[in-house]
């Protein structure tokens, strides 16, 4: 059983705040350029192959730092240094993008990108747990995800209207300037949280050596290897869009696609977290996975344009109950001492998967044609979705308890 949470300091309630809009404004930034680089990639000569190579390479050093991260964020005092960082370099590379005139200068951009966003991930996670009790974890993640996805509205919107004006390459340019403003709200309006340990001080005794899985509950592994089969069939969301645009969608609707998803996102997020609050967060997310195969398989066979905008728009409710409700069962699985360490391994294995995901949907899209990757995808989903439910662990013991 895991020990109880520390009680949430009340100035740091802020935080759910703080780290919203600046997750609002980074999340404007990136989706600015995510929802194009599939039309700028190919106007520079590159296809699926390249794509999938891009998004593996850039998830893959993710994933390594997520877990480094991770453990680092249980063995410090001070935790927004490596939040700033994170958010610094993501964005101050995004502009960048507009100079390129080689697909292999992408992959160098988004290597960073997402270096980035693996260093901040885990810190930033464990803050927001330590400025809100155990009881309001999913409504807080919830909350911060809402904002997320909403930039994600106002990033394509922002790009539709730039393309319909100027090129993609004024796109990136015009990244930079929510990307600037996400850096000073990270720098002047997050607080810092980890006050619990004396700088230099070691977890408590009783924990095991760094990294070692011993430390960790069974609990925890049991979804973690739902998670982790789910994610070997879910591939950069960059696929969805080279297949819209593969069945007549136009380029230039490309950042639409980026709305209509991101609209269902930010309307779900919030009560998806609000309700894993109250209800089983592993029946929650393997909702969400049967969401996603049914998506899937809808894009592997893609009847019409407009089913597309509607699957599209359907993918949305996915992202809302599974991204915020998975973070807050892993946090409640484990101990406050280690769930920087428990972050970092759930997000380590999972993007490894989707590392694997990404490349592997590119071949198989390029040897196999599109339908049969998207079928494959769809039937993992669906498996991994009966895992979820039988794996042990979540909020329902802890509720029992209230």
């Amino acid at each position: 059983m895991p020990a109880p949470s520390p009680a949430p300091q009340p100035s740091a309630t802020w935080n759910i705040y703080a780290f919203g809009i600046t997750s609002f404004l980074n999340d404007t930034a990136t989706e600015m350029a995510y929802w194009v680089l599939p039309a700028f990639l190919v106007s520079l000569g590159a296809g699926p192959a390249q794509l999938g190579l891009i998004e593996g390479i850039a998830e893959s050093v993710a994933s390594v730092a997520k877990l480094f991260s991770g453990y680092l964020t249980d063995r410090i005092a001070r935790r927004k240094p490596l939040v700033v960082a994170g958010y610094f370099a993501a964005n101050a590379v995004k502009p960048m993008l507009a100079l390129v005139t080689s697909w292999w200068q992408i992959l160098l951009i988004r290597f960073t990108d997402r270096l980035a966003k693996g260093i901040r991930g885990a810190p930033r996670d464990v803050m927001v747990a330590e400025s809100v009790g155990n009881a309001r974890l999913g409504s807080a993640y919830g909350f911060i995800q809402s904002l997320d996805s909403a930039g994600a509205i106002a990033g394509p919107l922002t790009a539709w209207v730039l393309l319909a004006r100027s090129g993609i390459r004024s796109v990136f340019w015009f990244a930079a300037i929510p990307g600037a403003l996400a850096i000073l709200m990270a720098m002047f309006g997050i607080r810092e949280t980890g006050h619990g340990r004396a700088k230099g001080e070691s977890v408590k005794q009783g924990v095991a050596a760094p990294l070692s899985l011993g430390a960790l509950p069974g609990s925890f592994y049991f979804v973690l290897v739902a998670v982790t089969l789910f994610s070997l069939g879910n591939s950069s969301d960059m696929f969805l869009v080279m297949r819209a645009q593969n069945v007549g969608i136009p380029v230039s609707m490309a950042p639409l696609l980026g709305l209509v998803f991101n609209i269902t996102y930010t309307l779900g997020s919030w009560p998806a977290g609000w309700f894993s609050d109250h209800f089983s967060r592993r029946w929650i997310a393997a909702v969400g996975y049967l969401i996603f195969a049914g998506v899937y398989f809808m894009f592997g066979r893609a009847p019409s344009i407009l089913a597309i905008w509607i699957t599209m728009a359907v993918y949305g409710i996915y992202y809302a109950l599974t991204q915020p409700v998975l973070k807050a069962l892993v946090v409640e699985t484990v101990a406050p001492d280690v769930r920087g360490r428990a972050l970092g391994i759930y997000f380590f294995v999972t993007s490894v998967a989707t590392l694997a995901a990404s490349v592997v949907m590119g071949e198989l899209w390029k040897h196999r044609g599109a339908r049969f990757p998207f079928y494959l995808s769809a039937a993992l989903a669906a498996f991994s979705a009966v895992l979820l439910l039988f794996s042990h662990g979540g909020n329902e013991s802890a509720k029992k308890q209230q």
